[in-house]
C-alpha cells in the first residue's frame, strides 16, 4: 500500500514542480527593480573593507575620479554653468556638503 501513495506524492511533486519553476522567475523581475547607484554609493561599497587613513585616502581618490568622470560627461552633453553644476552634483551623488569637506 505504501508503494502506490510514494508513487502517487512522487508524480504530483513532478507535476507541482516545473509550474512552480515558470512562475518564479516571471514573478522575481517584477517584484525587484534595480536601482541605479550614484558613483558615491560605489565609492563607499569599494572602500568598506578599509580603516583609518587608507579608508579616507581611497575614499578621497575615488570621489575625485567621479567628478572628472561626471565632469567629462557633462562636457560631452554641452552642459554649461549652473545646470552643470547641478549635473554634476546628480551624477556623482553628493549634495554639494561632501566637496566642502574635501577641499
Amino acid at each position: 500500500m505504501k508503494l502506490p501513495t510514494a508513487t502517487a506524492a512522487s508524480l504530483v511533486g513532478l507535476i507541482i514542480a516545473p509550474a512552480l519553476a515558470q512562475m518564479t522567475p516571471s514573478a522575481a523581475p517584477s517584484a525587484t527593480v534595480p536601482v541605479p547607484a550614484t558613483k558615491r554609493v560605489t565609492c563607499l561599497a569599494t572602500t568598506q573593507s578599509l580603516n583609518g587613513q587608507v579608508k579616507r585616502d581611497q575614499m578621497q581618490l575615488c570621489m575625485a575620479q567621479a567628478r572628472v568622470d561626471c565632469l567629462k560627461q557633462a562636457i560631452d552633453q554641452k552642459v554649461v554653468g549652473e545646470p552643470r553644476k547641478a549635473f554634476i552634483k546628480t551624477c556623482v551623488g553628493t549634495d554639494g556638503a561632501d566637496g566642502a569637506e574635501q577641499q
